[in-house]
């Protein structure tokens, strides 16, 4: 079998709440338009040469009922006034030909800021360690970008992130995804 890599990427992220877990959850892929497909959860390399692309572009390709690939965060509680936070951060090597990656992160008490900086920080981490860069978790965000600038190895990071506080009466479920497109 031949081997399929990706092509592009979009982001995209959405809430749901209902009474049912599940239906919160669909509810949430429904706000991130997203729920006409069937989403396979995969882990966390941006492929080499892959471009990123508006959500509206990406939806275009896709065909609903469509095995869609995708790395994706979600959170979920019942609990009355819960911050939830789902967050998909990305770190993207300024060689082309190299892979990138793809973090998730989701968290209880975390602002949409603290999570989307956290998922950020840790996809940077992941792609500094395979790129030889001396990346240190607890530097502040400033001298960690001044390292990537300087080595030159990382061009670009970003994070897609969802958060709200969970409302009486159900549960409510916060996602956020880079979704794949072939």
């Amino acid at each position: 079998m031949k081997e399929f890599v990706p092509t592009k990427i979009f982001f995209t992220k959405g809430v749901g709440t209902h009474k049912d877990e599940l239906h919160s959850f669909e509810r949430a892929l429904r706000d991130a338009d997203i729920e006409k497909y069937n989403i396979v959860q995969v882990s966390s390399i941006f492929p080499p040469g892959c471009k990123m692309i508006s959500k509206a572009q990406g939806l275009k390709q896709l065909i609903p009922g469509a095995i869609t690939y995708c790395v994706l965060s979600r959170c979920c509680s019942n609990e009355p006034k819960r911050l939830l936070a789902a967050s998909v951060g990305c770190a993207i090597p300024a060689d082309k030909s190299s892979y990138g990656y793809i973090s998730e992160h989701h968290a209880y008490g975390q602002t949409e800021k603290q999570a989307g900086d956290y998922a950020e920080d840790l996809a940077a981490a992941m792609l500094a360690s395979t790129l030889g860069i001396d990346f240190n978790v607890d530097e502040s965000w400033d001298e960690k970008k001044e390292i990537f600038k300087i080595s030159g190895k990382i061009v670009r990071t970003r994070n897609v992130t969802q958060s709200t506080i969970v409302k009486n009466g159900g549960y409510t479920t916060v996602l956020a995804a880079a979704v794949f497109v072939f």
